[in-house]
């Protein structure tokens, strides 16, 4: 049985633009050093497919394996509802 694995360097459409959820942490401050945002971007990629409309409580749940020591965290999360917002009105939701 073949298996696939995703990464965060797949997440881009392309090597010169963002996907939604990494312009909304741009947007957003939502990342200082880098060492937690692959895993964070893709646990929220994931979160986000699951669960298009979270609320901030389940945003911070979601986040709740993954450890940043520079943020605090309202800036990922404010990314990550940010994204939901946008990833509906873009698919029609």
């Amino acid at each position: 049985m073949a298996k696939s694995v995703e990464t965060v360097e797949g997440l881009a459409p392309s090597s010169t633009e963002l996907n939604t959820l990494q312009q909304a942490f741009w947007d957003n401050h939502g990342l200082q050093c880098g060492f937690c945002t692959p895993g964070i971007l893709m646990t929220l990629t994931e979160f986000l497919q699951d669960n298009p409309d979270p609320s901030e409580a389940e945003v911070r749940e979601a986040l709740s394996g993954n450890i940043c020591r520079c943020t605090g965290y309202q800036g990922i999360v404010d990314a990550a509802l940010e994204a939901a917002t946008n990833l509906r009105n873009t698919s029609g939701h």
